[in-house]
């Protein structure tokens, strides 16, 4: 099958009666920093919290009566994961989806609620593909590949459509990039009806090989693979997948880090009052951290909003540090009565707050008479810090 704009056409008539066409908005904070229009898909609220369901319902909902029998099988990090498990209870068909045993245990049990079974297998996306791979083989099942394969990546195409018809005079579009089905299906949309819109690819900088083929550097496949962006998180980029779709329809691809994209998930908890998990922030982190050719409107994709509730408080902690809201702050005095209450005074006096404070009298370094104090402080941006610095330099403070 070829991944034409018929073809996503023809899925976007299957995908009307099951998915969301979800919100398309300004950003008025996002505009004012990047200086361009800046619109947010919000496909973190489509249904099972991402846009996977585009592609695996795409694919479910064409297989053959015999296909439908045998059932099938998946591997993935969560959000392909329940996609394929819904859209399998809505056919009547049975599923089972091979996840790493580090998936979020949110979205292993989404995907165990959605009706499929659930097989923990590997340590990262690359080993439960291959155990699917290998039940695929014994037991007959119809495999539903993640992104090689031309009903996915017509049904993930199905975003830009919309995307188009909410801004027809769009200039570029960011788009988060895993193993490159959703990229590609926004491209080939993209480019066939506005082809000087620039597409724009993101990825997460600890797992960076498909920006590594397209840069034509030597593609890394590091042992671990330990980022926020799970759901952008694959070990080895298809040569497949650049080869026929991204090196031909991607302007641009780029890394953003894990403290990057905590950032941009704080920013948008506070500004959009959305939810997005690491792979739905990372183009809002692009967008911060890259200096990017965007034009006078750009539409960012929030892709997903299955963020694991455990790493909530740490990603706002991370994304706070990062935007200058908290500062860590170490500092060495005499160690002498009235000292943390001149020090306490100070950081009154700047209008910060102190959050947490700690006192370390043995630490290597320090002098008989010397005291190492650590302080968690709210603040307000970097330039607070730094003044926050300078007056505890003046008072003779050593600040490590």
């Amino acid at each position: 099958m070829q991944v034409d704009i018929q073809a996503i056409r023809q899925a976007r008539e299957k995908l009307k009666p099951v998915i969301r066409d979800t919100e398309i908005d300004l950003s008025l904070s996002l505009t004012q920093r990047a200086g361009c229009d800046v619109y947010l898909k919000f496909e973190n609220q489509q249904y099972t919290g991402s846009f996977k369901l585009r592609g695996a319902y795409n694919k479910i909902s064409s297989l053959t009566a015999e296909e439908r029998a045998r059932g099938v099988i998946a591997c993935s990090a969560g959000n392909h994961a329940q996609g394929v498990a819904l859209s399998a209870t809505k056919a009547g068909v049975k599923s089972r989806v091979v996840m790493p045993k580090g998936a979020p245990l949110i979205k292993v049990e989404a995907t165990r609620g959605y009706g499929a079974e659930v097989v923990l297998y590997g340590d990262i996306f690359d080993e439960a593909l291959e155990k699917a791979r290998e039940m695929e083989r014994a037991e007959g099942l119809v495999f539903v590949h993640p992104y090689e394969d031309p009903l996915i990546i017509a049904g993930q195409g199905t975003l830009g459509l919309e995307i188009l018809e909410a801004i027809p005079d769009l200039d570029s579009v960011i788009v988060p990039v895993g193993g490159g089905g959703m990229i590609s299906g926004i491209g080939i949309a993209i480019k066939t009806l506005r082809p000087q819109c620039r597409v724009i690819g993101v990825q997460s900088a600890q797992a960076p090989g498909m920006a590594q083929l397209f840069r034509h550097e030597t593609v890394s496949s590091p042992k671990i693979l330990s980022t926020i962006a799970d759901g952008i998180a694959i070990k080895r980029p298809s040569q497949l997948m650049y080869d026929k779709y991204i090196s031909k329809y991607v302007d641009e691809l780029v890394t953003v880090t894990d403290d990057q994209i905590a950032e941009a998930i704080v920013i948008l908890l506070e500004r959009a009052k959305t939810v997005t998990e690491g792979s739905g922030a990372a183009g809002v982190a692009a967008l911060l951290h890259h200096k990017l050719n965007l034009g006078k409107k750009t539409c960012v994709i929030l892709c997903g909003g299955n963020i694991d509730l455990n790493m909530v408080a740490k990603v706002i902690e991370k994304g706070q540090i990062q935007r200058g809201r908290l500062a860590q702050l170490s500092v060495v005095v005499d160690d002498l009565p009235g000292n943390l209450n001149k020090l306490t005074r100070l950081i009154a006096e700047q209008k910060a707050n102190v959050l947490e404070v700690h006192h370390d009298r043995i630490s290597q370094g320090l002098y008989l008479r010397e005291t190492r104090i650590d302080f968690v402080l709210e603040t307000r941006n970097q330039e607070h810090i730094d003044a926050l610095k300078i007056a505890m330099l003046k008072e003779g403070c050593r600040i490590l």
